[in-house]
């Protein structure tokens, strides 16, 4: 019955050429996103920022109007997809400026742009196509000088350095297909000026015409995950994407430990080979997605903090945390992919992110050129929430970075029942004042396995303001609730019982848990508190709050400044990007002017250091209690809780 009131109707994505079946009434952004259609939208779908427009060339759908939408540009089609509901069959356009930007997510569900606004479509490698006059003993020129000659003919380009392996190939590839092939040049960063030609080299040769078969990997190297995209550089599109473990974690949760592990008689090699491990299984899942064969992959943009970037080009990271606190190199080369051991054509080259200090690595400055920091005038707080907690502030005049170890609890390590944000995760819970009984929401909505770093948040807040535990963290000792139980490891609140579980175990959420995020959210905001002194400051003066992590859409702001971990000002100042450090790597695949920008902003990028610093060690203790020692820190909060006990002795 139900489907006879809402009949199917098939919907077709333009320039992709995808289509979808979906329900009568069906929100059109979720549509696109049910289909693989990435379409921007940074306000959570609420019409507000009106990123996500598209044309309707066929097809009627019933739009909720917004002074988004011009009048002209609604009588000729234009829509916002968010506010669009599908009446029948359709047809949409969606514009290059709508569909090249999205930002990571897990793999089941679709996350939030990157918000970067000033940029175009040129990708740091490039194919060109040719057809040459075959040699003659009358024009015996060599093959090399035919290619070059080539080049310069159709495309006016000219005096490109080559790869040696690159003539190596060319007298096979030129005749293969009766001298008609395809060259690919990439960019190189080491040498780029100003786009000019010399910061071009050739660094590849097929046979016949591939110029449709250009991909690139984009890769967040992060201390507990792999977060990989495969990219279609032909057509500026996401093709498929994967999140994992990285295969390090089994030698420490954090980066100090793995810099200690590093410094024992082959510890180095291990980890290397862990991190290309978790790369190729990210890469080959990648392709197995999508069905693109490895060959046809000519490039890969890294993104990690320091100390995985020095890991990964098996660099000594001993140094790193030893005072003054050194990394080996800031400016990293270009390096071939198959000399790292990562299972890669060998003409395929790793960019990885100018890292800043040995504490804030290329995975900031990839989020910050992925947030469009550069381009505003608005000073701007920036911060990627995830194992090690970076920070910074500043707008496209100055920039000014730290970093706090947060340790891994906000991705879900070194929580009893903590895992990444996947299917299954628990990633929101609301109590029951009266009860005390808790309504999880997971993602996917499947049953619960865990709990991720929102859903933690979110708990511990809901805890908090229903007064299950104290401002110190502790379960409070008089509740009579069959959710609350002393274990061997101390008080424990149960989220889910095990028959409602995947596991078949009782989730819980321990005071060893709450104490463990009391610590992360303290360095983070100690991290805020002490960066904003030292440039007088006051986190009122923020014009916006960018926030990157693993988290998804998932974080809910209110539940976080709850717990002391963003500051307490309006709310609507606060946007958040998804993974910034994947966002930033993929846009930097898709335009060689980030890329370019990148390595700007890690040039204009001043860091503090805080392992030392007194001041930071004062916030941070202060910090340890939710929301914070200081009331006068956090109003909203302190109000909500002192109306909470009011309420009670009513």
């Amino acid at each position: 019955m139900s489907d006879q009131i809402n009949p199917d109707c098939k919907v077709r994505f333009e320039p992709h050429n995808i289509e979808t079946i979906v329900k009568k009434g069906t929100n059109l952004l979720w549509a696109a996103m049910k289909a693989g259609v990435h379409i921007n939208v940074s306000c959570g779908g609420e019409g507000i920022c009106g990123l996500c427009k598209v044309k309707i060339n066929d097809g009627e759908v019933e739009s909720i109007r917004t002074e988004k939408v011009s009048d002209k540009e609604y009588t000729q089609g234009v829509r916002l997809a968010c506010q669009s509901y599908i009446l029948s069959d359709l047809t949409v356009t969606v514009p290059i400026e709508s569909h090249l930007l999205k930002a990571i997510q897990t793999p089941e569900k679709p996350g939030l742009p990157g918000i970067s606004a000033a940029w175009r479509f040129n990708p740091p490698v490039i194919k060109f196509y040719l057809e040459l006059s075959p040699a003659t003993m009358s024009d015996n020129a060599s093959d090399l000088f035919r290619l070059m000659h080539g080049l310069q003919k159709s495309y006016n380009i000219e005096n490109l350095p080559v790869d040696f392996q690159v003539i190596q190939k060319l007298p096979g590839a030129l005749r293969e297909k009766d001298w008609k092939a395809t060259v690919t040049i990439l960019l190189d960063s080491d040498k780029s000026t100003d786009n000019e030609n010399n910061s071009w080299k050739i660094i590849n040769v097929e046979a016949g015409d591939t110029r449709d078969k250009l991909y690139a990997a984009a890769i967040d190297i992060g201390t507990t995950t792999i977060c990989a995209q495969l990219l279609d550089l032909t057509h500026g599109r996401i093709v498929s994407e994967k999140i994992i473990f990285n295969k390090q974690i089994s030698y420490g949760l954090d980066v100090i430990t793995r810099i200690a592990y590093s410094q024992k008689p082959g510890g180095l090699k291990i980890l290397q080979e862990l991190v290309v491990a978790s790369i190729n299984e990210a890469i080959d899942s990648l392709l197995k997605n999508s069905n693109i064969e490895r060959k046809d992959i000519s490039h890969i943009m890294t993104a990690g903090n320091t100390t995985m970037q020095h890991i990964l080009l098996g660099l000594d990271t001993k140094y790193i945390r030893l005072s003054p606190y050194t990394p080996v190199a800031n400016d990293l080369p270009l390096v071939k992919a198959n000399s790292l051991g990562i299972q890669a054509a060998d003409h395929v080259h790793v960019f990885n992110f100018r890292p800043i200090s040995s504490y804030v690595g290329g995975d900031i400055v990839s989020g910050v050129t992925a947030a469009g920091i550069h381009q505003q005038k608005k000073l701007t707080f920036y911060m990627d929430i995830g194992t090690n907690g970076e920070i910074v502030i500043g707008n496209s005049d100055w920039m000014i970075s730290t970093s706090c170890s947060a340790g891994p609890a906000f991705e879900g390590g070194g929580i009893k029942h903590g895992m990444v944000a996947m299917s299954g995760a628990i990633q929101s819970v609301s109590i029951d004042p009266l009860t005390l009984e808790p309504t999880i929401r997971t993602i996917n909505d499947s049953k619960p396995r865990g709990i991720c770093g929102s859903g933690l948040i979110n708990t511990i807040a809901e805890l908090l303001t229903n007064k299950v535990i104290e401002q110190n963290g502790k379960f409070h000792s008089h509740l009579n609730s069959k959710r609350i139980r002393e274990k061997e490891d101390g008080v424990e609140y149960v989220l889910a019982w095990a028959k409602e579980t995947q596991i078949d175990k009782d989730i819980v959420i321990t005071e060893l848990d709450i104490d463990n995020l009391i610590r992360a959210k303290a360095a983070m905001y100690a991290g805020c508190r002490t960066l904003s002194r030292n440039m007088g400051i006051n986190s009122l003066d923020f014009e916006q709050v960018i926030l990157s992590g693993n988290f998804g859409s998932s974080l809910d702001i209110e539940q976080a400044i709850t717990i002391g971990l963003l500051p307490d000002i309006p709310r609507d100042r606060f946007q958040f990007i998804g993974n910034g450090s994947l966002s930033g790597a993929r846009l930097a695949a898709f335009s060689s002017d980030l890329l370019n920008d990148s390595l700007r902003i890690s040039r204009m990028m001043t860091n503090v250091e805080l392992s030392d610093n007194n001041d930071f060690m004062n916030e941070y203790v202060a910090a340890l209690f939710l929301p914070h020692t200081d009331e006068k820190q956090f109003p909203s909060v302190t109000e909500k809780l002192k109306n909470n006990i009011a309420r009670d002795k009513k």
